[in-house]
């Protein structure tokens, strides 16, 4: 990898610890580069996968005030995140690469779709902020965190944005402190899923030290001053990216 690549990679981590922290789809960013760098489409996700965890647990470090309390509720989503993301990391090495390269971009625009809907999600979650009678969403609202599980495993770009649509409907409480949950069971998927992936596929660890260190900033960044960045520029960005990693995959 040259040094520009190099450079390109660590700045795409910076965005998608960012943008993970703040909201989720900040695959949408890296994955793309990393393909743009030369890597392949599996290659790429399964690296992109590693190298965003430092991401997560830094991100949660900058939400440690807004998890105080919310033990309870860790303890209640963790295992079907945990679950999901193991069970998609598994379909994603068991399934040929083909099926992976065939059907990527419809989750690369899926992504996009989730990114854009995203604000009118928001404005939906906060005229339904009554919970239900048991406060958590009941088995329904676990049973879809591990389809949100299997799906960040799988590939994960955007898982943030589906997680935090159902934890905003289980779980009757202000919007940051329901994101700063989200950024660690989507952190748990991706710890999960890099395990795996460290143990039985290809991983370019060169990709993979880049994105972490440049996540790892990101996650602090998004933390701390993500909420002053103008949403609908990010947004706008991520759309942009997203689209170009549909053309560039489709035309290869």
């Amino acid at each position: 990898m040259s040094a520009p690549d190099a450079l390109l990679v660590v700045v795409a981590g910076v965005w998608a610890g960012a943008i993970n922290t703040l909201v989720g789809s900040g695959s949408l960013v890296t994955f793309p580069v990393l393909l743009a760098v030369g890597f392949p489409p599996l290659t790429a996700n399964v690296s992109n996968n590693v190298g965003l965890v430092p991401g997560s647990v830094s991100g949660a470090y900058g939400f440690r005030r807004e998890l105080r309390g919310q033990r309870a509720r860790l303890l209640r989503f963790a295992p079907a995140s945990l679950l999901g993301g193991l069970a998609g990391a598994v379909l994603l090495l068991v399934l040929p690469a083909s099926a992976f390269e065939a059907i990527v971009p419809v989750f690369v625009a899926l992504g996009v779709v989730l990114v854009i809907v995203q604000p009118r999600v928001n404005r939906w979650l906060a005229r339904r902020r009554a919970a239900d009678a048991h406060g958590h969403g009941g088995a329904p609202a676990l049973l879809a965190t591990w389809l949100t599980g299997v799906y960040g495993g799988y590939f994960g770009a955007a898982q943030g944005v589906l997680l935090l649509a159902i934890l905003g409907i289980a779980i009757d409480d202000d919007l940051h402190r329901v994101n700063a949950l989200k950024v660690v069971l989507a952190g748990l998927v991706n710890f999960v899923a890099a395990v795996v992936f460290a143990l039985a596929a290809h991983v370019a660890w060169e990709a993979v030290a880049l994105i972490a260190v440049g996540s790892a900033i990101g996650g602090q960044l998004g933390a701390r001053v993500g909420r002053r960045l103008p949403a609908p520029a990010l947004r706008a960005v991520i759309v942009v990216v997203g689209l170009a990693a549909i053309a560039k995959l489709l035309l290869d």
